[in-house]
């Protein structure tokens, strides 16, 4: 599993929330948020912008490159 798949799920969970509701809050559909968590698709540029700010996190902590959120 990629750390930005692993993070994702992290975060979400850390939240307590489902993974409808956090598609709902960043402005995607449920179906392309369940495919960056399993790996079957990845985000582009301006989504992963919105994610790292829905969860108050870097890019950079959630493509791996630090372990700093």
């Amino acid at each position: 599993m990629s750390v930005f798949s692993m993070r994702l799920i992290e975060l979400r969970k850390n939240k307590g929330i489902s993974q409808s509701v956090a598609a709902k809050e960043i402005k995607i559909s449920p179906r392309a948020y369940q495919k960056y968590e399993y790996e079957e698709s990845e985000p582009t540029l301006s989504v992963a912008a919105r994610i790292a700010g829905f969860y108050g996190v870097s890019l950079d902590y959630l493509a791996g490159r630090t372990d700093t959120p």
